[in-house]
């Protein structure tokens, strides 16, 4: 249930709307034709966070310019052929809105802001394309008036910076962790629940740290950050492949040793108190892991695990303790470091699902532009153009259905009050001041809004059907059916958008989640071959990406789909650790090493092929067994995969050796 405002909502939703006024002053001031864009602008410039306004201001320019330009080449060769033009503007979107989709900073906005520019400029000069040039740079005089009204407002009245809110977002993750963790050494049927959480809040961390670049914060901090989320990245999967070998260790006739349990039960007491103290000492099993058989693999595995989770986790916490603040540098890792992937090489994109979601928008608008030439219909050329900007960005929505339903409502309430704003009350302003007053109550309602989570989008799409409905210029005109036609071409506009989108778009969400299983099934796949290299570095962090990606869109967190994430990413990191010890081991132990590696390549091939999950070949236990016997007494890291592998693809079936 949404619960009120707070006080730093009201404030950020006054301090926008201070900044949109003071950009459709200057607007007025200046005689710009639509001065409404310039208010709208700063609704969809601003953010809660003053680092992710101006991230967002500085793309939204150069996209701005780009899609400025375009139009003025664009239109004066084609606006004698209106089908042609609406064919180049339909491919434009769809290149732009494919590269913004594959964008996951804010240079998407570059991207995006050109996509839609382009209609907003070219279709309302197409009657007068001669003075196109000067459309376009009143277009780009408006937009930056509100981007810089809204980066100036933004950064002198009451500054939010991004360091303590991603201080305070990486402490409830790691609190989450914790719980976590206590719950996998208690051997809590819940100990699940917590899992999801990480997995689909770590991504809003990413955006935090990319936002914290544009912060007035050091490269102290930043650097800080980026360690953090290192660090981050591999205590997912530690905890995930610790409660396998725990849930196995558990399940044997014998149980957990007692040594192990109450190591179990001081590092979750440690992780109870925050880790204030120094972490507990571990007892060291390795010596007995060779013959002791499968318990003793396992409990030698979880006691390797429990020396790694102490320090990584107490690095976490020094590290998220540190963002923001004059403290001492990031601390030097104690714990095996994770690999670093390239730029952009530890993240997913799944590029069927982007360039269908593009595709759908170019012809939306092409559609869009038909029915507006054929139609003969004076202002469908503003309809066109509010319309190409709801389909840029219900391209990234996975089931517009469940989007289509609040917006729809919200614009029809935005069209009813922005009429009788424009017809009976905005008349009677005689002052700016008297205007201001009277559109402080819908757009305050925006504001708010827009500082919620979850509202953004609905928040930025509003913003510009109100100010596109509450066009103040067109007050002062005495033409009510041309403005009263204007009003109404923005509404169809508005509906046009989200029933394409659900008409183009209605597999949902559970479709886009089979397809992210389906490539991690394809990497591990390709990881587990000898062709593979030893240790791909993306291939761990996009498994995480992935995960990051397929728990918000089940949504539930039981799903099956979800934990064959999990048991991906935990495939993934075993499969690399091996790859990563083959030139250490002695030549007797490659050979089986490499031949567990190609039946986990062969199994998730069958399981491409098939289209679902099939279970692992019943001869894996003992590959598995012999490559373990094969193993130098000393060799924990390989050991450990080895077994996380077995747990993992056959957890009822313990390795053994062929009689």
């Amino acid at each position: 249930m949404a619960s009120w405002p707070n006080a730093r909502q009201w404030l950020f939703s006054l301090k926008v709307f201070a900044a949109a006024m003071l950009a459709l002053y200057i607007a007025l001031a200046l005689g710009l034709p639509r001065p409404y864009w310039a208010m709208a602008t700063v609704y969809f410039v601003s953010h809660p966070l003053t680092g992710a306004t101006r991230s967002k201001a500085a793309y939204r320019v150069a996209g701005t310019v780009l899609g400025a330009t375009a139009a003025v080449a664009t239109v004066p060769q084609l606006v004698n052929m209106p089908i042609v033009l609406m064919a180049a503007i339909a491919l434009w979107i769809t290149v732009l809105v494919y590269l913004s989709l594959l964008q996951r900073s804010p240079r998407s906005y570059v991207f995006l802001l050109a996509a839609y520019t382009l209609p907003i400029v070219a279709l309302p000069a197409v009657s007068q394309p001669a003075g196109i040039f000067d459309i376009a740079v009143a277009r780009i005089e408006e937009i930056v008036i509100g981007i810089v009204c809204a980066g100036l407002v933004g950064s002198i009245v009451f500054p939010a910076k991004v360091a303590p809110a991603l201080r305070a977002r990486a402490q409830s993750w790691l609190a989450d962790a914790s719980g976590w963790a206590a719950a996998i050494l208690r051997g809590s049927p819940r100990a699940d629940d917590g899992r999801h959480r990480l997995a689909s809040d770590i991504l809003a961390l990413d955006l935090l740290i990319t936002q914290l670049a544009y912060d007035t914060e050091g490269s102290r901090t930043l650097r800080h950050a980026r360690t953090l989320r290192q660090r981050m990245t591999m205590l997912m999967p530690l905890l995930s492949s610790l409660e396998s070998v725990l849930q196995a260790l558990r399940g044997l006739p014998g149980g957990l040793p007692a040594p192990l349990r109450q190591a179990l039960d001081a590092t979750a007491a440690w992780l109870d108190s925050g880790a204030a103290q120094p972490a507990p000492t571990l007892h060291d099993w390795r010596l007995d892991a060779g013959d002791g058989g499968w318990p003793a693999q396992l409990a030698t595995t979880a006691a390797g695990q429990l020396q790694r989770l102490c320090p990584l986790y107490a690095e976490c916490l020094a590290l998220q303790r540190g963002i923001g603040e004059h403290g001492p540098e990031a601390p030097a890792a104690t714990s095996c470091p994770a690999p670093e992937a390239p730029d952009g090489a530890g993240h997913h994109h799944d590029h069927g699902m982007l360039l269908f979601g593009a595709v759908s928008s170019g012809l939306a608008v092409f559609c869009a532009g038909l029915l507006w030439i054929f139609s003969g219909w004076e202002d469908g050329a503003g309809a066109v153009a509010v319309a190409s900007i709801a389909c840029c960005f219900f391209a990234a929505i996975d089931e517009p259905r469940r989007m289509a339903a609040p917006f729809l409502r919200w614009s029809l309430v935005c069209l009813l009050v922005a009429s009788g704003y424009l017809f009976v009350v905005v008349p009677h302003a005689h002052t700016f001041e008297v205007l201001a007053a009277m559109l402080a109550l819908p757009y305050l309602g925006i504001g708010l809004l827009v500082a919620r989570p979850g509202f953004q989008l609905i928040a930025m799409l509003l913003s510009v059907n109100t100010a596109s409905f509450a066009n103040v210029q067109a007050v002062f005109d005495a033409d009510f059916l041309g403005t009263f036609n204007a009003c109404l071409a923005s509404a169809a506009s508005m509906l046009f958008a989200p029933l394409w989108a659900m008409a183009v778009r209605p597999f949902g969400a559970r479709a886009a989640a089979h397809r992210l299983v389906r490539a991690s099934w394809q990497d591990l796949a390709r990881a587990a071959t000898l062709r593979a290299a030893d240790g791909d570095a993306g291939l761990g962090a996009r498994m995480l990406d992935r995960l990051g990606q397929l728990v918000p869109r089940l949504g539930v967190a039981g799903d099956p789909l979800s934990a064959d994430g999990f048991h991906a990413l935990q495939v993934g990191y075993c499969a690399l650790a091996l790859h990563k010890t083959l030139p250490d081991l002695p030549l007797a132990a490659r050979k089986p090493v490499r031949r567990v590696l190609a039946a986990v390549a062969r199994h998730y091939r069958s399981r491409l092929r098939s289209g679902h999950a099939v279970a692992a070949p019943a001869a894996l236990q003992r590959w598995v067994a012999d490559a373990i016997a094969a193993l130098p007494r000393q060799d924990s890291g390989a050991l450990g995969a080895l077994v996380v592998l077995q747990v993992t693809l056959q957890p009822a079936c313990p390795p053994a050796r062929a009689a």
